[in-house]
């Protein structure tokens, strides 16, 4: 369960982002931004942690193989890349200056701690799938994690390079400015690739048989970060292309959302939502291996957890 951590961090950062944005109506803008700095430090500090401790519990405590990567391992090292783009909103609101372009740089920071470890996690989740296959059934969701830190990325890019340009001097400002769209437009492009080949794994799956789990909500909020980068694109380059695609993935997000709330509002009124969901399966346990009828490998199922020596004696 340990990727989880990375879920609360994220909630704190959302909820702060939409209080200065739709709560400044409500509260008023001095009050939306107390609450957004407030619930930003908060979900940044804790977003850290996440990003430390869990990779560094799996680097120690934990005895994982390839066969193990799931999408979900992105989980706690994606908040600092909302930390990035939620920061930008509150830029604006610091004192000119010092403070100002410490939170700039401290975004872009993020922006890279979030980008270079969810791109070493991405390759070994390729590799797993080139090697082992998608896995067991329940973790096919997982898969669209990966557009999570892709979106995302997109977002934070635009937003902060929307704030460079005033904080820093030339060429810099412009420089960071123009990366929005100069870094965006690539990785939307592998984030349109993932989300065909996830998609082709995830109706092949079906077929088959793709219990409800959890994991389905992995459908909806990693759309939604593709769909807010593509916005963003869409708004600096003035593309009408990338408006109606933006438009398509806010409907695919949309019937993902109602997918999962449906159906997570109809198992847990049955009291079915966690019945047969191993955590271990869905994120990724210690010496975990996929069955064989799942990854259509010749593969016997190894469960190495450790387990008390017995006495010769008993």
């Amino acid at each position: 369960m340990a990727p989880f951590y990375g879920a609360p961090p994220m909630a704190m950062l959302t909820v702060g982002a939409g209080a200065l944005i739709v709560g400044r109506e409500v509260i008023g803008i001095h009050g939306a931004v107390i609450l957004d700095s407030v619930l930003w430090t908060a979900g940044t500090l804790t977003g850290l942690a996440a990003a430390v401790i869990v990779p560094y519990l799996m680097f120690t405590a934990h005895e994982l193989r390839l066969s193990d990567t799931l999408g979900s391992w992105l989980m706690p090292i994606v908040p600092p890349m909302v930390s990035a783009a939620t920061g930008a909103a509150l830029i604006p609101h610091l004192a000119s200056g010092q403070p100002r372009l410490d939170m700039l740089i401290a975004c872009y920071a993020m922006f890279g701690v979030s980008l270079v470890a969810s791109l070493v996690i991405i390759t070994l989740l390729w590799g797993r799938l080139t090697q082992h296959g998608p896995g067991p059934a329940r973790t096919v969701p997982t898969l669209w994690i990966v557009l999570g830190p892709l979106g995302q990325s997109i977002t934070a890019a635009n937003l902060l390079g929307a704030q460079a340009h005033q904080v820093l001097p030339p060429p810099y400002g412009a420089a960071l400015q123009a990366m929005g769209v100069v870094y965006g437009v690539p990785v939307l492009g592998f984030a349109l690739l993932w989300l065909m080949i996830a998609a082709a794994i995830t109706l092949k799956t079906a077929r088959a048989g793709l219990p409800f789990s959890l994991t389905w909500w992995s459908f909806t909020f990693p759309v939604g970060t593709t769909v807010t980068g593509t916005s963003e694109l869409a708004l600096r380059t003035g593309s009408d292309a990338l408006k109606w695609l933006a438009v398509a993935l806010f409907v695919l997000l949309l019937c993902a959302w109602l997918t999962a709330v449906i159906n997570t509002a109809r198992r847990t009124a049955t009291g079915q939502l966690l019945l047969g969901s191993d955590p271990v399966q869905l994120f990724g346990g210690s010496g975990t291996r996929w069955a064989a009828k799942e990854c259509g490998r010749d593969e016997q199922v190894v469960a190495t957890r450790e387990t008390p020596p017995q006495d010769p004696a008993i």
